[in-house]
């Protein structure tokens, strides 16, 4: 039957070596470093981002603008979803009436569920181009949370890796000191000499 004796790194004995005190100081480091560090880096790193993006939106929302359009002609290519909840975009040839201009026909991303004749929104650049709709809060938040969860679980693994490195040094050296009292030790129980 065997007994674990918990703690026996930390107290004094004939049978701890320098290595089993490392050892325990490490673990006790990277309990620490993922219970505060890891999460600590991700908030700092999810803090940044939200900030980026954050601007980021602001500037697409200050660059583009909204217009009402009615659906001349529609095509079958289909978009992929924009990030940030949108519904699934189709394109289609617009016709649209802005203030102080006459009408203007372009191609323009609406929504799949259009119909032709229908009026619908859609974004313009300053150039008149039409372009996807500048991300929401949603989208914030999402990147926001991607970035502050992957940086905290990237700080995890180079917090585990070098734990991992740190055992593999401490078990090499516990190995050698070994190595190095069974060499002083063996005459006395086999006696030979060396």
């Amino acid at each position: 039957m065997r007994t674990r004796v918990r703690g026996w790194r930390w107290r004094h004995n004939p049978l701890r070596r320098r290595s089993d005190v490392v050892e325990a100081w490490t673990v006790l480091a990277v309990v620490v470093l993922l219970l505060v560090g890891a999460p600590l880096v991700g908030a700092v790193a999810a803090w940044w981002s939200h900030d980026e993006a954050r601007a980021t939106a602001e500037a697409q929302r200050d660059g583009r603008r909204q217009v009402r359009a009615e659906v001349l002609e529609k095509t079958t290519e289909a978009f992929p979803p924009v990030p940030g909840g949108q519904q699934q975009a189709t394109r289609a040839t617009v016709r649209s009436t802005e203030p102080g201009d006459g009408p203007r026909t372009a191609t323009a991303r609406i929504p799949a569920d259009a119909r032709t004749g229908e009026t619908v929104d859609v974004w313009l650049d300053s150039q008149g181009r039409s372009v996807a709709p500048p991300p929401g809060r949603l989208a914030v938040w999402q990147h926001t949370i991607t970035i502050g969860a992957c940086a905290a679980g990237g700080a995890a693994a180079v917090i585990l890796l070098g734990h991992s490195a740190v055992r593999h040094t401490a078990t090499r050296h516990r190995l050698a000191e070994r190595e190095g009292e069974w060499a002083r030790t063996e005459p006395e129980w086999t006696g030979r000499r060396a």
